[in-house]
């Protein structure tokens, strides 16, 4: 066993967070007073809906009837080749209803502002996969929803700008700040500040104040939960590896979480490098960031010498983001899990791999998983298991991968 393996085993990970929101130093909530009671209010319903027996048929019900899990864990034979005598799975989350992991999150936490009696939705998106994943179940549940979404973002997404119009939901340009996800969050707080009666914050990532990062990772954790049952019945033993993409984390921290006490499972998250980490054109906080403050917690952000939040950078919306979850953020500092970084580069090569090798379209942000197994292949071991989550399909992104590769096409 590793040195991390022995640190990390003296660790209880499904204990987390503690009665305050934290894991370990990170977490927390700091939030204005105005918004305290909102957040109380959201814990004490989330606390009573997660021991209810009719809210989990309910929740189960949609994951299967309507969001059509559980998602296939594919073997990836083609792929598996092409790094070597290892064997590839791809939890296929991207054959979710709506393209995406996003949906499983929304469908829990709509189906907690309905327990609550909120009539209206607000929600930020990047990439426009949480943005359309709640514009979904707001149509489903009949509730009005309002997303906003960085003016970058909307030209960069507008397959999914069109479908969340059709849905009938607002989309809300921000313009301020790099017009990308982090601008987006900070309007959708105030919003929910400004409509405290009727509004609920349907947060898509692991972070912001406590209890969403724990909310997001438990409705998530469904992910884990069915590769865990998955990978058992295939192949009789647990993975060796699991790797994800990291933006805010939800869709890693789904994978991951229900995997943390098996302390022969390595993890791996991949965070966004951008043009490189050693440039200014990233977005690697745990790599290249520090502990500060954002969005109503404790985490690492990418930050200047005097605190001030600074740009980040990715060809992919979603993990255009210049912090991380708290809960990442301790996963890094306890050892448990391994990051490290993709830039934009390798993650167009391993988009164009994936879908000539295995006729799978994915989405950027997994591809920055999938160029970490391609170019680190010397160091996986023969016939060692690796569960790849494909958290996103790649329709969203035809026209920015289009402008990147010179290819002219617009509808």
């Amino acid at each position: 066993m590793s040195k991390i393996m022995k640190k990390t085993n003296k660790i209880n990970y499904y204990k987390f967070p503690d009665k305050h929101g934290r894991f370990g130093k990170f977490g927390g909530r700091f939030v204005a007073e105005t918004l305290m009671p909102l957040l109380l209010d959201v814990e004490k319903k989330y606390k009573e809906v997660r021991r209810s027996k009719k809210f989990k048929r309910e929740l189960s019900y949609y994951f299967k009837n309507y969001i059509g899990r559980p998602s296939p864990l594919y073997f990836a034979k083609r792929i598996s080749k092409e790094i070597g005598d290892v064997k590839v799975y791809f939890k296929r989350d991207e054959l979710n209803h709506t393209g995406a992991h996003k949906i499983n999150n929304c469908v829990g936490q709509v189906l907690l502002a309905k327990k609550m009696g909120k009539k209206r939705i607000v929600a930020e998106t990047g990439a426009g996969q949480h943005g359309l994943a709640t514009a979904t179940v707001c149509a489903l549940f009949n509730l009005k929803c309002v997303v906003y979404m960085g003016a970058l973002d909307i030209k960069r997404q507008a397959p999914n700008v069109f479908k969340m119009k059709l849905l009938g939901a607002e989309i809300i340009p921000v313009k301020s700040g790099t017009s990308t996800l982090k601008d987006a969050m900070n309007e959708a707080l105030r919003d929910w500040v400004s409509n405290v009666k009727d509004t609920f914050y349907v947060i898509g990532t692991v972070a912001g104040p406590h209890p969403y990062p724990m909310m997001v990772r438990d409705f998530q954790s469904i992910i884990g939960i069915e590769a865990k049952k998955q990978i058992l019945k295939v192949e009789k033993r647990l993975p060796d590896y699991l790797v994800a993409c990291i933006g805010g984390g939800s869709n890693a921290l789904g994978l991951f979480y229900p995997f943390l006490n098996n302390e022969d499972v390595n993890i791996i998250g991949i965070e966004a490098g951008g043009k490189g980490i050693n440039s200014k054109m990233h977005a690697a906080s745990l790599s290249r960031g520090k502990p500060g403050f954002l969005h109503g917690n404790y985490t690492y952000l990418l930050q200047n010498e005097e605190g001030q939040i600074t740009d980040a950078h990715s060809i992919s919306a979603g993990l255009d983001y210049p912090g991380i979850g708290p809960e990442h953020s301790w996963l890094k500092e306890t050892g448990r899990v391994n990051y490290f970084s993709a830039t934009d580069k390798e993650a167009l090569n391993a988009f164009k791999i994936c879908s000539k090798l295995e006729g799978i379209i994915p989405a950027l942000e997994p591809s920055h998983a999938l160029s970490y197994l391609l170019k680190n292949s010397k160091k996986f071991k023969k016939n060692q298991i690796i569960i790849m989550n494909m958290c996103g399909r790649g329709d969203k992104d035809i026209f920015s991968i289009s402008d990147s590769l010179g290819i002219k096409f617009r509808i």
